[in-house]
């Protein structure tokens, strides 16, 4: 029986961000870098109401239909040309991260541990 499929995440997290001519550039560039790995926005900044700890910048969530094409995207010609666009003007931390299953619960994380134990 094959593992179903997860999709993936690439979340940034960005400060400090220079809004000028190289972040408007970036952004009228990455929309055709998502669409041949079937990114799309789910978060792309916008009000946050911090509940824990301190917050001090913008939160971006991109989905993919897996960790692979999130990664092909990430590492991608397209993508790669206007990354510096995005680093060399803001202060951010950006990570790909696998999601889970539709009928997921906590208790899969716990027997997930348990094993490892």
């Amino acid at each position: 029986m094959s593992t179903p499929s997860v999709p993936a995440y690439a979340v940034a997290y960005l400060r400090e961000v220079d809004l000028g001519e190289a972040i408007i550039d970036y952004l009228q560039r990455i929309d055709a870098t998502l669409e041949p790995y079937g990114g799309r926005f789910l978060v792309h900044g916008g009000h946050l109401t911090p509940v824990e700890g301190a917050w001090d910048g913008d939160l971006v969530v991109i989905a993919f239909p897996d960790r692979a094409a999130a990664l092909a995207w990430y590492d991608s010609p397209a993508y790669r040309e206007i990354l510096p666009l995005r680093v060399e003007h803001s202060r951010s931390i950006a990570t790909v991260v696998d999601g889970v299953p539709e009928c997921y619960r906590a208790t899969d994380k716990l027997a997930e541990l348990v094993a490892q134990a």
